[in-house]
């Protein structure tokens, strides 16, 4: 408290006689002054890299989507490379040491026996004889993406020898190399359906929610019936449809056209719903008097508005692409030989006695599961930073 003025006396002067300066702002320590100054696009990525599982979930995925643009030089063997004298073999440790002595990483060579009586083939590592692991060697040939004649691999078995790291098939071919050939074909799958979807649920929700009236009506109806029809028969009608004379590329395209159309319903709903919000704003009806079409209005003015949560909703939309190619080539609906995908390795593991004998032909399932968590969690992460002022 103030002392008060003697009586009669000039009250106190207590304003600043320093001279104004109208650029002089409060002072921030330098991390105030960092966000305060940053842009939206930096908020995000700050807010995104606090979500640890969705930053290390993020970095896999790019991995593996890079590894199947050189899946033929990663792989160690062909994709239809057959090893007749190892069928079924299971899968193969990797050794560094052998006598005590560090090596590197090798594997043992193997000796097959058959049971005359139940013709199961059994497999024995023999001790003696050392099959070291090759880098950046010579291999099966190969056509890099049909086009490049090479034989370069980034591992390979020892000269006249065997790796088979996840066991080999009832052909004897490697498990490893035909799940990493499967990647290309189940994760594009995903890429080009999402895309598919993305772009019908942008343009028809888009005209519904900024149209209204009974376009939005017949939609809204539409969607309603879609989303009431299960998902997996429905993909079988379809998948059934198409004729068996195709060729396995016109398949693969059809499947992927298939999971697109069914898959938009969620995504127009969302986007309608953001446009019914928004189409009352002052902005927008600043671009309606200016003259501006309905397509500019959606595509430069309000779509960018909430691009990021439909970023991430379509991030977390792709793995039930990924599980609905599975899920119809393991029935027998989808894709078909000589096309690979996880699904079709899954076809060998059908029955009871196989998965008995034989569980490692059960591994594709691993980088299924791998990799529909990775989206989820990659999803979660974007959803988040999509809103970096919470």
């Amino acid at each position: 408290m103030s002392p008060l003025p003697p009586p009669g006396g000039p009250m106190p002067h207590y304003v600043s006689t320093a001279p104004f300066d109208p650029m002089a702002t409060e002072t921030m320590t330098s991390a105030q002054s960092r966000i305060h100054l940053a842009s939206q696009k930096q908020l995000m990525w700050w807010k995104f890299k606090q979500h640890r599982l969705a930053l290390v979930s993020g970095i896999f995925l790019i991995a593996v989507y890079l590894m199947i643009v050189v899946v033929e030089f990663v792989a160690p063997y062909g994709l239809h490379t057959k090893n007749v004298d190892f069928i079924h073999s299971p899968p193969q440790r990797v050794h560094l040491f052998h006598d005590g002595s560090f090596v590197g990483p090798f594997v043992y060579g193997r000796a097959m026996s058959l049971d005359l009586d139940t013709l199961h083939r059994f497999y024995n590592d023999k001790p003696d004889d050392v099959q070291p692991i090759r880098f950046f060697c010579r291999g099966d040939a190969y056509k890099f993406w049909g086009v490049i004649d090479s034989n370069l691999h980034f591992v390979c078995p020892a000269v006249g020898g065997q790796m088979f790291l996840l066991g080999t098939d009832r052909l004897g071919r490697d498990v490893l190399s035909r799940i990493l050939y499967g990647a290309r074909i189940s994760l594009t799958i995903g890429l080009i359906g999402i895309s598919i979807s993305f772009c019908l649920g942008i343009v028809i929700g888009g005209l519904a929610g900024y149209r209204g009236g009974v376009f939005d009506l017949i939609v809204q109806r539409l969607i309603e019936v879609l989303q009431s029809l299960p998902s997996l028969p429905l993909w079988m009608a379809l998948a059934a449809i198409m004729p068996v004379t195709w060729s396995p590329i016109v398949i693969y395209f059809g499947i992927t056209v298939i999971l697109g159309i069914i898959d938009w319903t969620g995504l127009a709903r969302a986007v309608r719903s953001k446009l019914l919000a928004l189409r009352e704003e002052d902005y927008v009806q600043a671009a309606q008097l200016m003259g501006a079409s309905t397509s500019r209005v959606i595509g430069r003015h309000l779509v960018p508005g909430f691009m990021s949560h439909l970023i991430a909703s379509a991030t977390i939309s792709i793995p039930s692409m990924i599980l609905g190619e599975t899920a119809l080539s393991f029935l027998g609906l989808g894709l078909r030989p000589p096309i690979t995908s996880w699904g079709i390795l899954l076809t060998e593991a059908k029955s009871v006695s196989v998965i008995a004998f034989y569980p490692w032909l059960l591994f594709p399932i691993i980088p299924v599961v791998l990799v529909i968590l990775a989206f989820n969690f990659l999803g979660d992460g974007l959803r988040d930073a999509a809103d970096p002022y919470k």
